[in-house]
């Protein structure tokens, strides 16, 4: 009996000692993930707290990237977490510019991004080749760069944020939809679409209807687009309708049989997203997305529509960074000066 209670006593002994390993290993694979710049843990309540914001930094443009953070985390008092995506060859010079610069107190994470997940999904195309850049198609990928958040925010770079960020991550989500977009139908009467010569709103100006394949989507060539550049978007569902799995399906079927191209609208990344989220998306308040600001030098909002937006966005070739481009003022006010001296405002007065 002595040797059996001792026999139990030594195996009690290992499997608490084998807990305490299996916990060990969990604790710490929590701390390699948390932010980097951080050296504080976070609490799971701090965690639900977070309003994880998506926001890629290109190499030739990333002043557009810190300005949009900027934006956001000065008008907030919300517990923002920037997920910042980069190339490879790009991850130091994104950190040296946060740590370096007024942006050194955010909570952030340096995300690389793998351009061979793209390998065979995207067509040659000559006619705006800055629109097939790797970091272009993050948006298609955000269930497998972010892991433990339930809802995201995903922002392209060329945006300036004047509302509080916390109104635009509590736009609700209806059940079963994985995003939310901005109609382009629904653009405020102050931003006339028939002052943007050019400009479309509907699916015809993305899709190419001589095409079989498209036509056998049964979506009128009327229906109203929207535009990609701000996305609420619900990680579960993304996830559950498998909504990357369908975006690299066109993509692909877009190298075979060449159903959209770039001189056709917002290029190739809108028109897969029009395709996959036909019909199944949420709305963000049209204030927060006013876009169109880099379509036409020519064209300027008044002053006092502007002032009242949540969030504006130069969509277009005119970028507020270069000339010509228009209100580059409201972006202006929000740049960080890169502290390599790499990136330069190319304005006239600069």
């Amino acid at each position: 009996m002595a040797l059996l209670r001792k026999i139990n006593q030594v195996l009690l002994f290992l499997l608490i000692v084998t807990l305490c390993g299996i916990l060990y290993k969990k604790v710490h694979k929590g701390t390699m993930l948390r932010n980097e710049a951080d050296d504080d843990s976070e609490t799971p309540e701090e965690m639900e707290d977070e309003i994880p914001v998506v926001i890629c930094a290109a190499a030739g443009r990333m002043g557009a990237a810190m300005a949009a953070i900027n934006s956001i985390y000065s008008n907030t008092d919300a517990n923002i977490l920037f997920y910042v995506v980069g190339l490879r060859n790009t991850l130091s010079r994104i950190r040296k510019w946060i740590e370096h610069s007024k942006l050194r107190e955010i909570n952030f994470k340096i995300v690389e991004f793998n351009p061979v997940v793209l390998k065979g999904k995207i067509r040659p195309d000559s006619s705006r080749p800055e629109l097939l850049q790797p970091l272009n198609f993050v948006r298609f990928y955000l269930p497998l760069l972010i892991h433990q958040h339930e809802k995201v925010i995903y922002l392209d770079d060329d945006v300036i944020v004047q509302g509080d960020i916390q109104e635009l991550y509590d736009t609700t989500l209806a059940l079963g939809h994985a995003a939310a977009f901005s109609d382009d139908c629904d653009l405020p009467s102050s931003q006339d679409i028939h002052r943007l010569v050019g400009l479309q709103n509907t699916y015809m100006g993305y899709l190419d209807y001589r095409k079989k394949t498209i036509k056998d989507l049964g979506i009128s060539p009327s229906t109203c687009s929207f535009n990609p550049g701000v996305i609420v978007a619900n990680m579960t569902e993304w996830k559950h309708q498998r909504i990357t799995r369908q975006l690299e399906k066109w993509m692909q079927k877009n190298v075979e049989e060449n159903l959209y191209s770039s001189s056709l609208g917002g290029g190739v990344a809108t028109s897969p997203m029009l395709i996959v989220f036909h019909g199944k998306y949420s709305t963000i308040n049209p204030l927060w997305h006013i876009r169109h600001l880099g379509w036409n030098p020519d064209t300027r909002y008044s002053e006092h529509f502007l002032q009242e937006a949540k969030l504006l966005h130069w969509n277009g070739r005119h970028k507020p960074w270069d000339f010509p481009s228009v209100h580059n003022d409201l972006w202006e006010s929000w740049f960080v000066p890169d502290p390599a001296g790499i990136f330069k405002l190319h304005h006239p007065n600069s």
